[in-house]
């Protein structure tokens, strides 16, 4: 099995995951409340993948300060959004900071993320050049690979789609918080329902979410 590097796109915290937003609106502190709900995905995710033996680096591609605090606290490495033109091209730049031959690219909004998971899908990535895991929902992507190439991400609406006519071996397994990411309330109760991590179970608690 190779060391994987994994790259994590991290978004400024005041334009990140804005469908989470009813969640805190209500609050006084609603600003804070959302960056520090972002934070717990980011955290929880990081973690998990740090946790896999597959895995020998993980990189966070990000320009917000406060995130980079956190994965660097967490033992990640942290890259500046150089291009600032988007996820796909943060993606790549992050991928050509990435030590290693074999890049992943991963979500950070997967709270109930299990290293077991994420190895065992690594292990079925190894197989291909380039592959993919697809969200819940079959149309997002969660996890993209590559082997000694380009890592090419295709991330946005109908991704999976894209990354499948792109040449990239969709794989499917049991990995079911691999799939569940995190973009809505729903979203969020599924995965506490799975079992998140640490960070987002209390902050949930804190919120109300989890009911």
């Amino acid at each position: 099995m190779p060391s994987w590097s994994v790259v994590v796109p991290a978004k400024r915290l005041d334009v990140a995951k804005t469908r989470l937003r009813p969640l805190t609106a209500a609050r006084a502190d609603a600003g804070a409340a959302h960056q520090e709900l972002v934070l717990a995905l980011l955290a929880d995710t990081v973690s998990a993948a740090l946790a896999c033996p597959a895995v020998g680096a993980v990189v966070v591609v990000t320009d917000d300060p406060a995130a980079a605090g956190v994965v660097r606290r967490l033992g990640a490495r942290t890259v500046a959004d150089e291009p600032d033109r988007g996820l796909n091209p943060a993606l790549e730049h992050g991928a050509r900071q990435a030590p290693g031959a074999a890049v992943a690219a991963l979500s950070s909004d997967l709270p109930a993320l299990r290293p077991e998971e994420l190895a065992a899908a690594l292990a079925a990535a190894g197989r291909a050049t380039r592959a993919f895991v697809a969200d819940a929902q079959g149309t997002g992507t969660t996890l993209l690979t590559a082997v000694g190439t380009d890592l090419q991400p295709r991330f946005g609406p109908g991704s999976a789609a894209a990354h499948l006519a792109g040449g990239a071996r969709a794989l499917r397994g049991d990995w079911p918080g691999l799939v569940r990411d995190v973009d809505t309330e729903a979203d969020l109760r599924a995965a506490l329902l799975l079992g998140a991590g640490s960070c987002t179970t209390a902050l949930a608690v804190h919120l109300g979410a989890a009911r």
